[in-house]
């Protein structure tokens, strides 16, 4: 590294950890004034506030980073081109190629450090957070509320196309972890319901991968017509075939943006099957958080061309420019998006449009710049 590639990450890495720590402070306070109400009505004390914002910032630092990356580097060179430094290291025989060097280097570290936030980091901040807000939501219903309806999701159903099974759990209690007003249809290769299990409450045995049926019948019927042919009460049954989890039958009541990784890969799974149309929001959010991991050298190869071709203008220029590029590509991904729901492109290909749109924007960018 000569003088200037060290003159150059200076000026840029203090940029960039500025707007990091503003925009991650931003980022407490939408939190605070999003859930702090909420928080604090379900009792939550000042610990628990801390260690909620704690936990739930870092699912947004995927998002932060390109953003920080391109306004910090659109300041710093329209800075240096101002003060004529790009200028008198093009007529010392500089390309720009060279010049940039160590910006690329730190695009290509950014898009690590982005892989990891995606695939570690976020969908644990995810979760975790979810799981302590649900905890001080059980908290507070479990005072006022019997135990079977806190923290109740209701009217759950789940279609098991591989096994031929056709779940609807009245509510599903996360408290409990007990299902109540079970209504379980097997059905045969034609789905056509054969038996029926209806039952008061259950429980899954993750253990031994089994459900457990308490207060209930078992109905037997003829494929054929449809007709009960009989009805068998019981007060507790086990049944070791069904091993359907009750936590990804919840899941798919829950929205693709509220889901971390894994979460959607198992939904993805469970859709590919079941109901690949309903699937396709999922799909479009799980590849659109990979395709996300290239979003740093995107944002540097359109900062580059943006800001040294530009004229010699006040560097907070650079930031009102990056706000309408993220603005068209926030237009991009959502018109991305409904593509996919309508069928009219691939998921995969969906997710990766807008950082194929923006990197055609910088490839634009780079062919005209001299």
């Amino acid at each position: 590294m000569n003088t200037f590639d060290r003159h150059l990450l200076r000026e840029w890495l203090q940029i960039l950890g500025l707007w990091l720590a503003l925009t991650c402070g931003l980022l407490f306070v939408q939190i605070c004034y999003d859930d702090f109400r909420t928080l604090r009505e379900q009792g939550a004390g000042g610990s628990d506030i801390w260690l909620y914002c704690l936990v739930t910032m870092p699912g947004f630092l995927a998002i932060v980073l390109p953003s920080a990356l391109l306004v910090s580097l659109l300041f710093t060179l329209a800075k240096l081109h101002r003060a004529n430094e790009l200028t008198a290291m093009r007529a010392a025989g500089v390309g720009y190629a060279r010049m940039m060097a160590p910006v690329w280097m730190i695009g290509v570290l950014a898009c690590g450090v982005a892989w990891w936030l995606n695939s570690v980091v976020v969908p644990w901040s995810v979760e975790q957070s979810r799981a302590q807000k649900e905890e001080l939501q059980f908290r507070g219903q479990a005072k006022v509320l019997p135990p079977d309806r806190v923290g109740a999701s209701f009217n759950v159903g789940f279609d098991n196309r591989a096994d031929g099974r056709l779940w609807f759990l009245n509510r599903y209690s996360s408290f409990t972890d007990h299902a109540y007003g079970i209504s379980v249809s097997q059905l045969d290769a034609a789905r056509r319901e054969a038996t029926r299990v209806v039952a008061a409450e259950g429980w899954f045995d993750s253990g031994r991968q089994s459900w457990t049926f308490k207060g209930g019948r078992e109905l037997l019927f003829d494929p054929e017509t449809g007709e009960q042919m009989s009805s068998t009460r019981f007060v507790e049954k086990v049944e070791p075939g069904f091993h359907e989890d009750p936590h990804m039958m919840v899941l798919t009541t829950a929205r693709a943006i509220d889901l971390s990784l894994f979460e959607l890969a198992r939904l993805m799974d469970y859709y590919a099957v079941a109901n690949p149309a309903k699937g396709v929001p999922y799909a479009v959010r799980y590849y659109g958080l990979i395709a996300d991991t290239a979003a740093p050298l995107i944002v540097i190869a359109i900062g580059i061309p943006f800001a040294v071709s530009g004229v010699r203008v006040n560097p907070a220029v650079g930031v009102s420019k990056a706000i309408g590029l993220f603005f068209l590509y926030y237009v991009m991904m959502n018109v991305a998006s409904i593509l996919a729901t309508k069928g009219l492109v691939d998921p995969q290909v969906a997710a990766w449009l807008p950082n194929l749109g923006m990197a055609g924007l910088a490839a634009w960018f780079f062919a005209r710049l001299r």
